[in-house]
């Protein structure tokens, strides 16, 4: 486990945004702090999804292998990329015009458009910053891509408790394939990122901060300026019990007929990707 930390970033110090795009491009992940979302009502959407996944209401909302929305159980739960095991996690995928319980949408709702809101500045920061070759090579500002998406994705996650020395993956290492994932802060620890060295290193358990992270698109977007970085979850100590976890990243997509780069489209390299995946079939 590597040393190293991922450099915490104050949104109220006047160089933010740089330290931002900075952050992005030597680790693929930024962490910050005093940002504008609701960290009560994130904590809030976990308890209420934690009694969710703890009765049996989830088996009314199986997903839907069409529109990809729903409950997916531990037996459908998704394999990274190159693995075969399955992750240990279970968790329900919400779009605007998806379905919910009645009763979990309202905070859903206005956690999602919060975040995505943010996501739009964030963006605007890594144009802005981008040096001048990268910049000059995106075929649309990047805060305009996600314009009118229906195909961003909110994903409530929940890894079950963990008993010592059981060998079973929360989530293998995988990068993500948007263009940019926010993530509020867990209710537990376990992200680790892959560093340039080789080496994990472990993402300090803050309850006020938001990861941001590049996906896939963005790295091909930015022709490998901002790295899509490996990453996985994982038991602190294998050999310790790991309590449950809740989790809530915000897959930012762009629109499918986004021009990623000369060889893609957004829905083209999302297709491909899927089918890597085995989400749909060919």
């Amino acid at each position: 486990m590597s040393k190293h930390t991922l450099p915490t970033i104050s949104m109220r110090s006047k160089d933010s945004d740089q330290a931002f795009v900075r952050s992005l491009h030597d680790y693929g992940f930024a962490a910050l702090t005093d940002h504008p979302l609701d960290m009560t009502r994130v904590h809030q959407i976990y308890d209420d999804w934690q009694a969710f996944f703890d009765s049996k209401t989830k088996f009314q909302f199986q997903f839907n292998k069409d529109t990809q929305d729903g409950y997916f159980g531990l037996a459908d739960a998704e394999s990274a990329k190159g693995s075969a095991v399955q992750d240990f996690k279970e968790y329900f995928h919400f779009y605007p015009a998806g379905r919910c319980p009645s009763d979990l949408r309202a905070d859903l709702l206005t956690y999602y458009h919060a975040a995505e809101d943010f996501a739009k500045t964030l963006l605007t920061w890594v144009e802005r910053h981008s040096p001048t070759d990268v910049c000059d090579g995106y075929l649309e500002p990047l805060s305009s891509m996600i314009d009118a998406s229906q195909s961003s994705l909110l994903r409530i996650l929940h890894y079950p408790a963990v008993r010592a020395g059981t060998d079973l993956p929360r989530a293998s290492a995988h990068e993500d394939i948007n263009l940019l994932t926010i993530l509020p802060a867990s209710n537990g620890p376990g992200l680790e990122i892959l560093g340039k060295n080789g080496e994990w290193l472990r993402i300090e358990d803050r309850d006020d901060q938001v990861l941001v992270n590049t996906g896939d698109m963005l790295a091909e977007a930015s022709n490998g300026y901002f790295p899509s970085t490996t990453h996985r979850v994982a038991s602190e100590n294998p050999e310790l019990d790991a309590d449950s976890r809740m989790s809530m990243p915000l897959f930012l997509h762009p629109r499918p007929d986004v021009q990623l780069s000369r060889r893609y489209t957004a829905g083209n390299y999302l297709h491909e990707r899927l089918l890597e995946l085995g989400v749909i079939d060919a």
